[in-house]
């Protein structure tokens, strides 16, 4: 059995993909799946040269995330997979704004308390969303971002990397010989990078 870690921004279409792909690759590999919070807010803070686009996409940021770390904490790890999944089927398939409404609504679907919507603009829990996503990058590099996947065997040993970034979502054994072929280069001593332009738009509407 594998256990992996993956470190998510709900509103991230390629983390998104990448947590729909580990999914599927749970049902056709020994493999045990753990979601954790990051934030592309938080990763992009005062960084020079953003594309204005993305600056604004940016700002709307840190509501989702500090929903899900809210949850997190108050109810365990062990929520934030249906959460993260009801927070993006909303987002990314349904395309429904970022606020509260869309927080209510996938708090209510999975059973959590609504007033964790409240979470959205307080700063209570950026102490425990800063320590998250430092555990996250750090393995792989500040500079990187989501999806961001951890690793750990039978043995204890752990492997971190950035990616897969994939259009779109692998099914079934497709889904299992991508696994296949990220286990055998991200265990490959000294492997960094194989990387190539896109060409597709990670979510098709």
């Amino acid at each position: 059995m594998t256990n992996a870690d993956m470190w998510f921004d709900p509103r991230c279409p390629w983390a998104w993909n990448a947590s729909r792909w580990l999914l599927e690759v749970e049902r056709v590999r020994a493999v045990r799946i753990r979601f954790n919070v990051m934030s592309l807010s938080v990763l992009n803070e005062g960084r020079e040269g953003l594309e204005e686009w993305y600056r604004e996409w940016l700002k709307p940021g840190m509501g989702p995330v500090r929903v899900a770390i809210a949850a997190e904490q108050k109810f365990g790890n062990e929520v934030l997979g249906d959460l993260y999944t009801a927070l993006g089927t909303r987002i990314h398939d349904d395309r429904a704004p970022i606020g509260r409404e869309l927080y209510v609504a996938a708090l209510t679907e999975v059973g959590l308390p609504v007033e964790l919507a409240d979470a959205a603009g307080s700063t209570e829990h950026d102490e425990a969303l800063l320590a998250s996503h430092r555990a996250g990058l750090e393995p792989v590099g500040e500079d990187l971002g989501t999806p961001t996947i951890h690793l750990t065997d039978d043995a204890g040993r752990r492997t971190a990397f950035f990616g897969p970034v994939v259009a779109p979502i692998p099914r079934g054994e497709d889904a299992g010989r991508l696994w296949d072929g990220v286990l055998l280069v991200a265990g490959t001593d000294g492997f960094f990078e194989l990387k190539r332009g896109r060409t597709r738009r990670p979510i098709e509407h």
